[in-house]
Formats: C-alpha cells, structure tokens, sequence
C-alpha cells in the first residue's frame, strides 16, 4: 500500500488547459504578440518563468518584468475560469478513500500559489491534502524535480513508499527524477499523444476506476 500521493494541479485536479491558452491568448492581445496554442501546449507543465519569456520580446519582459506578467496572466485565468471550474470526474471520491486508508496527500504545481488556493477552495478539495507544494516555494520547476522532492520532503515520505499523479511530459519527467512511480492522466494530452512522447507509465482518464486497493502491491 502507498503511503503518500502528490498530484500535480494543471491537468489533474482539474482539467483546465484550454483555460490557460485562453487567458495566454488574451495576454497575447493585449500586448499585440502572436499566439500559438500548439506551441503553449507543448510546454505543459512548466513554469511561468520559462514560458513568458519564450513567447512575450525581450523589450515587453525588460519593461514589464516576468513577475508581473505573470500575475497578470493568473488573473485573467482565474477570471476566465471562476464559473465553469469543475474537478477531474472521480477525483474527490478517490481523494475520500485515500484519506479513509491513511494515505498523506500533496499537491505539488508549478503554479502559483494563488491558483492553488482557487482550484483547492472553488472545488471543495483543501481538506484532503496535508502538503501543497507551488511554484512559490520553489527555485526551479518541472521537469526541474525539485517540486517532488520538497513534496516527499514535507510528507516525511520515502520516494518509493508514493506515487505521483501527472499530466504533462514535463511534470512526468519531473517525478522520473525525484524517483517516484508516475501515474498519467490523459487530460491535456490524449493517450495516444503521451505515448509518442516517450511516456510508458500507466496512462488513466480520470480517477473513476482508482482505489486505494489499486496500490496493494505496495
């Protein structure tokens, strides 16, 4: 049985990522800056820090700096989201006999802390998690696996006594480095997609068919 479970936020809490190209393709507006949803898409899972620069010129990230557009970024998702935001189907219930069983759960993101807190209040979810990990607390993000590690390190779990819960190639990568077995949820990219990109671990829809039982072996 597993002792400890991380989800990642993005794509497994909720399934979201057309939120986020909206809300980057508004930025893109408002600053007059081509969008390119495939490209966005592709960098999944990591942070901020590295995406904004890859699609905002030099001179709008010198002028306006990266923190800022950033946050303003996060308003404009959180905005576009407040009223259809919905959990991944299974999720709480799942989350429910994980607790029932003594399984210590974290949210470990390389989003913010403020959209943390958004999905967790908005979906109902914060009393099923003892340690959230965000980008804030953080020096480098996924496949960085340094959000993992501070997630094991908060639980006072071993890596192999966990498993992780991703979406993304570069959150997958992210837990592969930090030593801890991968589920992958087929949200912001189909089953057929993860495959392509290298991705052998167990590849789920959502958490309908798991269980605490599922871990036995453990």
């Amino acid at each position: 049985m597993i002792k400890g479970a991380i989800f990642d936020m993005d794509g497994v809490l909720v399934d979201n990522i057309r939120i986020h190209i909206k809300a980057f393709e508004e930025m893109c507006r408002i600053y007059n800056v081509p969008f390119d949803a495939v490209r966005l898409n592709n960098m999944a899972g990591r942070g901020n820090d590295e995406i904004i620069p890859a699609f905002f010129p030099e001179a709008i990230v010198k002028e306006k700096g990266v923190a800022a557009l950033s946050a303003e970024k996060e308003a404009v998702y959180r905005k576009l989201y407040t009223n259809e935001i919905e959990e991944v189907a299974g999720l709480t219930s799942f989350l429910a006999a994980l607790k029932a069983s003594g399984v210590r759960c974290a949210v470990g993101s390389s989003g913010c802390q403020e959209n943390i807190d958004f999905v967790l209040d908005s979906c109902k979810l914060r009393p099923y998690f003892d340690v959230i990990v965000s980008s804030d607390l953080v020096t480098h993000c996924k496949p960085d696996p340094e959000i993992y590690l501070t997630a094991l390190r908060k639980l006072d779990l071993p890596a192999e006594s966990c498993v992780v819960f991703e979406d993304a190639p570069a959150g997958i990568e992210a837990a592969r480095r930090a030593g801890i077995e991968v589920i992958a949820l087929a949200t912001t990219h189909t089953a057929e997609e993860l495959q392509k990109k290298g991705i052998k671990e167990m590849i789920i829809n959502d958490f309908r068919n798991l269980s605490p039982a599922c871990f036995n072996k453990r």
